[in-house]
């Protein structure tokens, strides 16, 4: 008798698979680029062009993060991606006392129209894609953004990236929410609808399982909760007036990838295979634009350890081929070091080197889906499908979404999950090298980025600079429209982005909104 194997969602792993117990269903399969779209989203996938390459950066203030990304651009990365620090990200300026000692920690500060210049000081923003993973604060980046390209002279359709704009996991896994959900979900619906008039190549939401999973819930939870939260959007975008095909082409997705390479593969096919029959069957969309799930794939940061750093080089490169045979769009790899600090230099050209060693010498792009038909590839693809289905069914029925995160009962779901992982590390039942197995007593120290302590003092300067400068009455009427449409049903895009083209910083704009909207208190 051999011992029982199973993936990390539970699956159990039979010792071989045949075509007889296994039979691959050819309609839930069909050509790359057909509904439902399980090979692929496109029918040449990477043999017509590789996916876009992002490495994650923001170093504490603009000018330093400008510089990264020059350097990354330098070395071939083919998109950008921005991390904001906290304060950014919770509608706080620089020199608001909550914010003092998280400036620029965990990403860029970015309080006003002047930080968001020397960000993308020197880089075409018509040339450039862009991705901000920013959810309460998203439409403030994305207007700055655009007023930055402006200024550039870029033509507004030719402004394109994403913003995460997904505030749903916020209250579920992150915590970088500000306002209760229902206006919070009218700001990702204002979005919606400033892009389709404004944006016509801007992702205006990337629906992020990412976050979900590095909080512990495993690849089954992953789609199951990511795709409850898009139909959640969808649902408020038709309540807000938008025709679903009108904004759906836009929607994007963003999933981790862990180590167990053959679930995650499963799990990107299955996700994209599930969202193809949503937005048909449930939604009615006549686009198949509309029913293609489109994502970004981080490779997992919880899966990385501070002992023995190198060894994540190496988790790094099988996650990354793993988002390769699953067909994803974009790719983010982790660098060896980010368990201990900011990823230093080398350790991001290593981690953007994976992805070109991939891409460029593997020869695992030459064919579409060269998995797919593979008999415990598609019988792990049906589970994870039926399985995420299931849980669908559970969160319709007590309501949608919305109230499985508003309820706590996802959030409990996932920490579960979390809790049976961290048992299993604990117990070795889980190996990790390096961790619970093959561990060293002598580990050489990795160089690591040092934080500069005077980033903060430079940055509140900045800001109060900006607020000596400006046209403060201007400034002042502004925020007052951008009051008057909260108070209405108004789109606030359009106050928002007058007020932020006079220098009104991001803590004020957010302040307004907070005194309209009033702040989200769990369990309150």
């Amino acid at each position: 008798m051999t011992e029982e194997r199973k993936t990390d969602s539970g699956i159990e792993i039979d010792a071989h698979y045949g075509g007889s117990d296994y039979p691959v269903d050819e309609n839930k399969l069909r050509e790359p680029g057909e509904f439902p779209f399980t090979r692929g989203v496109h029918p040449g996938m990477y043999r017509s062009r590789l996916w876009t390459m992002r490495q994650y950066a923001g170093f504490g203030s603009a000018e330093e993060t400008n510089e990264r990304f020059k350097y990354l651009l330098k070395a071939g990365q083919t998109g950008l991606s921005v991390a904001f620090d906290l304060p950014t990200q919770m509608g706080y300026d620089s020199d608001h006392p909550k914010a003092q000692a998280e400036v620029g920690r965990v990403g860029v500060a970015i309080d006003s129209l002047a930080d968001m210049e020397l960000l993308f000081d020197g880089i075409p923003l018509d040339e450039a894609s862009t991705s901000m993973t920013i959810n309460s604060t998203a439409a403030i980046l994305l207007l700055l953004y655009e007023l930055v390209a402006e200024k550039q002279g870029v033509p507004r359709e030719k402004v394109s990236g994403t913003t995460q704009n997904d505030i749903l996991k916020e209250y579920t896994a992150r915590g970088t929410y500000i306002y209760p959900p229902k206006p919070s979900m009218r700001i990702v619906t204002d979005l919606f609808g400033y892009c389709k008039d404004n944006l016509p190549r801007w992702n205006t939401i990337s629906i992020s399982g990412y976050h979900m999973r590095e909080a512990g819930c495993t690849a089954v939870q992953e789609v199951a909760f990511t795709i409850a939260d898009g139909i959640a959007y969808v649902e408020a975008a038709i309540e807000a007036g938008l025709e679903v095909d009108d904004f759906a082409p836009r929607l994007s997705f963003f999933f981790a990838c862990h180590m167990n390479f053959f679930e995650e593969v499963a799990k990107f096919r299955a996700a994209r295979r599930l969202w193809a029959r949503v937005m048909k069957e449930t939604f009615g969309a006549k686009d198949p634009k509309s029913m293609m799930l489109r994502f970004h794939t981080q490779t997992g940061g919880a899966t990385l350890t501070a002992q023995q750093p190198e060894n994540n080089i190496v988790r790094t490169a099988l996650e990354a081929f793993a988002a390769m045979m699953g067909g994803t769009q974009s790719l983010h790899t982790n660098s060896f070091d980010e368990a201990l600090a900011l990823p230093s230099e080398k350790a991001a050209t290593i981690a953007l080197r994976t992805q070109q060693v991939l891409g460029y010498e593997s020869g695992a792009v030459d064919t579409v889906d060269p998995l797919g038909g593979s008999w415990f590839v598609e019988a792990l693809t049906d589970e994870i499908e039926a399985r995420a289905e299931d849980y669908l069914k559970r969160i319709d029925d007590m309501g949608g979404g919305i109230e499985a995160v508003a309820t706590g009962w996802m959030k409990s779901e996932i920490e579960d999950a979390a809790y049976r992982i961290a048992q299993g590390v604990e117990s070795g039942e889980r190996p990790v090298v390096g961790v619970n197995r093959f561990v060293s007593e002598d580990e050489e120290p990795v160089e690591i980025i040092e934080f500069d302590p005077e980033l903060a003092r430079r940055q509140m300067e900045r800001t109060q600079k900006v607020r000596r400068e400006r046209d403060q009455a201007q400034v002042d009427a502004a925020l007052k429209g951008v009051d008057a449409a909260a108070r209405s049903s108004d789109n606030l895009l359009y106050p928002m982005r007058e007020a932020l083209a006079a220098y009104a910083t991001l803590g004020e704009v957010s302040d307004v909104l907070r005194d309209v909207f009033g702040e989200f208190e769990p369990g309150a």
